[in-house]
């Protein structure tokens, strides 16, 4: 069965609370093997904002129809961002702290136009605040790889500095957190088609990175490249290990 559109009432909600520009945000990437985590955000005006059809989540949409949707988002929205992070960074961070340096990167963008009052995140956990990432960031955590550790590390405790409300399946019920995913979706895809022009033997055209059978047989039999995570359990006889907090997306 078809699932509901998502509309405007929850963000609509926030107007009783004296917040008008509102941002949607959401990931994508998270479960891949290879390549970025990306993170979309897609402010809107609350007084003057209306629908937009054809919105679904990134998930529920045909590659084409995302792709259509695109320049109808960025028209649609006060301001977005698209903000990723590399594999080589969350092999060295983390995925929770990668997720908040990809998040950043889309504020930043963002915030060039204005400061929203609030945000919407998808899902259970805030991964976007820096007060709440810096819980998780302490002496001997980071990787062992070449990053300027001082530079994430600085990156990592700034950004959204704004009230940050996680609502799980806000995907598929806001139209602002939809409408992120979308963005976040169709930047990252087009970089994993670009990527294995460099490396085809893994099929990221149509797997974008992630745990198919036939890319962890190519991880098997080649090995796996700088794109790929390579703190994570990446062969066909291997599950990826992961705290239960990183689990999805």
């Amino acid at each position: 069965m078809k699932s509901a559109a998502p509309t405007l009432r929850f963000e609509r909600s926030f107007l009783d609370s004296g917040h008008r520009l509102l941002a949607g945000c959401d990931e994508v990437g998270r479960g891949a093997l290879a390549g970025p985590v990306s993170v979309g955000l897609v402010m809107i005006d609350l007084s003057a904002v209306k629908g937009l059809r054809g919105v679904r989540d990134s998930k529920l949409l045909s590659p084409a129809d995302r792709v259509k949707l695109v320049p109808r988002i960025q028209k649609w929205a006060l301001a977005y961002g698209v903000g990723h992070a590399t594999a080589a960074e969350i092999d060295d961070v983390g995925l929770m702290r990668a997720l908040q340096l990809a998040g950043n990167r889309a504020w930043e963008q963002v915030v060039v136009t204005a400061r929203p009052d609030a945000v919407i995140l998808d899902g259970n956990h805030d991964w976007l605040s820096p007060r709440e990432q810096a819980t998780l960031f302490d002496a001997g955590t980071v990787g062992p790889g070449a990053l300027d550790v001082d530079a994430v590390e600085a990156e990592i405790f700034t950004g959204c500095d704004v009230p940050v409300h996680t609502r799980i399946k806000a995907d598929l019920q806001c139209l602002s957190v939809a409408a992120a995913s979308v963005l976040a979706k169709v930047e990252r895809d087009a970089m994993m088609v670009a990527y294995a022009a460099e490396h085809p033997q893994y099929g990221w055209e149509i797997n974008k990175g992630y745990a198919t059978a036939g890319h962890r047989a190519a991880i098997d039999g080649l090995g796996a490249t700088a794109l790929h995570r390579t703190t994570w359990r990446l062969g066909t006889g291997d599950r990826i290990s992961m705290p239960r907090v990183e689990i999805g997306g």
